[in-house]
């Protein structure tokens, strides 16, 4: 994984159908893919939506060529969430998109031609231990409350306790292990073998998870040399490539060196849920680029398509002014490593090695009313200094506050506007002192 890479993740399943609200409620918190838990929707009740899912709009090519025009190296898709719905023909279960849906096709084996076709790397998001349909998966408990004010909600709970989160007798009518060997297993090591070349394995919630079971999963990404996994098979002894922080983006004092990646939504939500209109604007999705690039990292953005297989109009308006931005700037971004100074006030620094110099990328989020750019800390000697989006050169002097920056009037972007420095000598990570860790995504 090259550092500063731009990643999508896609978020489609049943629960698009529903969007957030069952009988007429609105689920309460949570993602809307986590409906079927919080609501507490039967078994048999949940399947039945599979018929109505039909994502007749689905276009690969759409999909992957919009999130190429916007900048990502990688997609991921969930190819099964906790729902145990897979969105890919298997053998494994009867619950997936080619067999339950009149849809019938695997969007999975579309997508990864599409990908072919554009260059961009695929990846799968696998629900490995948490499985709600299919018997013996694991199921995080929740109460009641989280998904509607259910009158048997007392009852509920009680029975979900007595029964590691369950709710209903379908679910236990074999065991973990059995959905392991019967279900997980073969599912990946179908994912792993019938879609050309798979570049990243996504797990999540290592609930209820066995060494085992995970042992078992693992000796499958011999499939795939070169595979990238995250930390989320079964913690702690099974860390994978990468930390996942989700929804939010670690600060400077808890990076310790390992590769990371923030995970991210829009708005609220994973899955698609109609009444979420809490949308990200432009300037944050691209300062949050901006910073995790800055620390090293890289940015995992998700889109939770419609049920008919289309993007949110919001979605695809974000994406095409990510794209316009990266068009211009993403030579700041791509391949680039974690700053050598600390965090400015006015915007972020990501910096690439050459010929034992270094160039330094300065994103500037807010541009000085008086053209004064002041670069606290640095003391290399400059060689260079240009707009990144013109070339235009820039002057610069030493001050006792550190490097000053002569900048035009006007910023060349009212977003971020970047600056490329090159400075004599090799200039290494910035590294405050710390004992905290990069907080990875919750346990369920």
């Amino acid at each position: 994984m090259a550092p500063g890479t731009f990643w999508h993740v896609y978020s489609l399943g049943v629960y698009a159908q529903l969007a957030g609200v069952y009988k007429g409620h609105s689920q309460a918190r949570g993602g809307a893919e986590w409906i079927m838990n919080r609501m507490k929707i039967p078994v048999k009740s949940y399947q039945s939506f599979a018929k109505q899912f039909n994502p007749v709009k689905f276009n690969a090519d759409s999909w992957v060529r919009m999130a190429k025009e916007a900048g990502m190296k990688y997609i991921i898709i969930t190819a099964k969430h906790h729902d145990g719905f897979a969105m890919f023909g298997t053998h494994a279960s009867p619950w997936n998109i080619v067999d339950a849906t009149p849809y019938g096709k695997d969007v999975l084996k579309m997508l990864a031609e599409a990908c072919k076709k554009y260059d961009i790397r695929l990846g799968f998001y696998y629900s490995q231990a948490q499985d709600w349909n299919n018997p013996g998966g694991s199921a995080a408990r929740k109460l009641t409350r989280e998904g509607w004010p259910n009158p048997d909600s007392a009852k509920i709970d009680a029975y979900t306790a007595a029964h590691h989160g369950h709710w209903d007798p379908l679910q236990t009518t074999a065991s973990f292990a059995d959905y392991i060997d019967r279900v997980a297993v073969p599912q990946v090591k179908e994912l792993l073998s019938n879609y050309g070349k798979i570049s990243v394995l996504w797990w999540d919630t290592p609930t209820n998870m066995t060494r085992e079971a995970a042992e078992k999963l693992q000796a499958l990404l011999k499939l795939q040399p070169g595979i990238i996994t995250n930390d989320r098979l079964k913690r702690p002894d099974f860390p994978g490539d990468t930390k996942t922080p989700e929804q939010k983006i670690p600060d400077a004092a808890a990076l310790d060196g390992k590769d990371w990646e923030t995970c991210m939504t829009m708005n609220g939500t994973w899955g698609y849920r109609a009444s979420d209109h809490n949308w990200k604007s432009d300037t944050t999705l691209i300062h949050n680029l901006c910073d995790i690039a800055s620390k090293g990292g890289n940015y995992l953005l998700n889109i939770g398509p419609k049920p008919d297989g289309t993007f949110p109009e919001a979605s695809v308006d974000r994406l095409r002014e990510i794209g316009q931005w990266m068009k211009v700037n993403s030579e700041a971004i791509y391949a680039t490593n974690a700053s050598p100074l600390p965090p400015f006030d006015w915007g972020r620094c990501t910096r690439k090695a050459e010929k034992g110099n270094t160039i330094l990328y300065l994103s500037v989020f807010h541009w000085p009313a008086d053209g004064k750019l002041i670069v606290p800390g640095l003391k290399n000697k400059v060689l260079a200094a240009s707009l990144l989006a013109s070339g235009k050169v820039i002057s610069t002097n030493k001050s006792k506050q550190g490097l000053v920056l002569t900048l035009p009037a006007k910023a060349p972007d009212p977003i971020a506007s970047v600056i490329k420095l090159v400075v004599q000598g090799e200039m290494t990570t910035y590294h405050p002192k710390s004992n905290s860790t990069i907080s990875t995504g919750a346990l369920d």
